[in-house]
């Protein structure tokens, strides 16, 4: 199997995600450990010196005042472990929690955190033989970074806790440590404290959901190009000249991209030269609306990128060889989560407005006065509906997308008897990310279903790339023949569209769309 380096500098959000479902295996990279070893030898000598340094030989949070003894410190680390893990709900899946493991071990990696090697082992060892701890979702508030589901985590690594069972649901870590070999960790200063003080759940939720909309936006522009063909749309408001003339880049590369989805069409051809003088802004203003939530998307990637390579417990170690002293560690607040918080909601509230603009296409479909279809599609109007509740359903889901589309990062709490008084609630800013993608898609299903029916009443076949969409819709959905609930229809093609599959079987028959 591959073996996925990480050196706390380099790591992408594809590999995290080839790790999280396991794909790769994973190691400390050669390159990182000098620097491990470096921040490590600080945190010696500041023991050796018996030196006051937070995180290391104090409390925590609102207890910073108070010295820990060197004979108590392992146990401070123990009982940091112990009683942070409190997290409640429903347990994270396996590919986030293993999505969370890899962050964490990368940042360890960067040399700023001053863990013994042995933690970042552990790590690895869980990682590379498949033992995932059971961490319930709730708990993070964003700040001081994800404090409970990181420390159920941790107290999988010191043998305590459970474990994903793939019969038993969750079991005791030490069944599966003792299955592979493995001895329960033992934290040593500072230890427990890197490992639980870190933005690596909202981080793993953001990487989850930036997989899917990846894929969620070039699906987005399949369905608009299907729904044009349907409707009999034009494409000239994507072209080329429109938009350098206004040249944001995300309308730039989205009206490239309408361009490529529909070169050739016979469809567009035959009525090239209609009387029918301007399209209703969702289709008309498409490039403006898809592209301004592309742009969403890769500034979400920007900070991913950023953020996956970052040192974000507290506090951090800069090794000074030639001058040591307290100048090393800085008590800071790279574990504050408002830059992923912010960002996650920004890419929600834009997901609202692409469902938004794709179920007002729906609604173009199924109007005869508009579409000049037969009234919801349906073969015999009036006797049967058709696709009628199809927009039904599209409209529910959107409503509850709208919900989503409320801002997580607006709400903080004080804590920690006021020293942690300012909270980023990242982690459910980034949860609720993940889920708004499940709604999207099921709007985009709804489209795809209506703007596949609505092509049965031309004769004339659409571009080869909408082909080829069609065809992969019409391996779950048959065309209508008479009134049959379409539930199912629906949930299959929201399925599909979240997993990616049909995105690569299209690209691989006529060639990769631009990105």
């Amino acid at each position: 199997m591959t073996i996925i380096s990480l050196d706390g500098h380099t790591l992408t959000a594809a590999e995290v995600m080839r790790i999280a479902h396991g794909g790769a295996q994973v190691s400390v990279s050669l390159d990182a450990i000098p620097r491990i070893e470096a921040a490590r030898s600080v945190v010696e000598r500041i023991l050796s010196n018996d030196e006051t340094v937070y995180g290391i030989n104090t409390g925590f949070g609102a207890l910073v005042h108070q010295r820990i003894s060197s004979e108590d410190l392992a146990q401070l680390q123990t009982n940091l472990v112990r009683s942070h893990a409190t997290a409640i709900g429903e347990l994270m899946s396996k590919e986030a929690v293993r999505a969370m493991m890899t962050v964490r071990i990368n940042s360890l990696s960067k040399g700023n955190s001053g863990v013994h090697p042995e933690v970042l082992q552990q790590l690895v060892n869980f990682l590379n033989y498949n033992i995932t701890p059971a961490i319930p979702r709730i708990g993070s508030l964003g700040a001081s970074g994800d404090l409970a589901p990181l420390s159920h985590m941790a107290l999988s690594l010191i043998g305590e806790g459970e474990v994903l069972s793939d019969t038993h649901g969750t079991e005791p870590t030490l069944n599966q440590m003792k299955e592979h070999g493995l001895i329960p960790l033992e934290l040593r200063a500072k230890d427990g404290l890197s490992l639980i003080n870190g933005t690596s759940q909202m981080c793993s939720f953001l990487v989850l959901a930036e997989q899917r909309l990846a894929d969620l936006l070039v699906y987005a522009d399949l369905a608009l190009c299907t729904s044009i063909e349907a409707r009999k749309a034009s494409v000239k408001p994507s072209d080329e000249r429109v938009h350098h003339a206004r040249p944001h880049p995300g309308q730039v590369r989205i009206a490239q991209r309408i361009r490529a989805i529909l070169k050739d069409s016979p469809i567009i051809e035959s009525h090239s030269n209609c009387e029918q003088v301007q399209d209703a802004y969702s289709f008309r203003c498409a490039p403006q609306v898809h592209g301004a939530i592309y742009e969403r998307l890769t500034s979400l990637q920007n900070t991913l990128d950023i953020e996956l390579n970052s040192a974000t417990d507290n506090p951090l170690i800069f090794p000074d060889i030639s001058n040591p002293g307290p100048h090393e560690v800085i008590s800071q607040g790279n574990f504050h989560g408002e830059v992923l918080a912010l960002t996650a909601d920004s890419m929600t509230a834009a997901m609202f407005e692409l469902g938004s603009i794709s179920e007002r296409r729906i609604d173009q479909m199924l109007d005869p006065a508009r579409s000049g279809l037969p009234a919801f599609l349906a073969k015999d109007s009036g006797l049967e509906s058709g696709l009628m509740i199809v927009q039904y359903v599209a409209g529910a889901s959107l409503g509850e997308l709208h919900g989503h589309a409320g801002p997580r990062s607006i709400f903080s709490t004080s804590t920690s008897a006021g020293q942690e008084d300012h909270v980023s609630m990242g982690a459910t800013a980034c949860w609720n990310l993940l889920q708004a993608t499940n709604r999207l898609a099921e709007v985009l299903a709804c489209e795809f279903i209506v703007a596949c029916e609505a092509l049965e009443f031309n004769e004339v076949q659409p571009s080869k790339v909408v082909c080829a969409m069609k065809q992969r819709i019409r391996t779950v959905v048959k065309p209508l023949d008479g009134d049959r609930s379409t539930s199912a229809d629906i949930i299959a093609v929201a399925n599909e569209l979240l997993t990616g599959t049909w995105l690569a079987r299209v690209e691989a028959e006529v060639g990769r769309l631009p990105r």
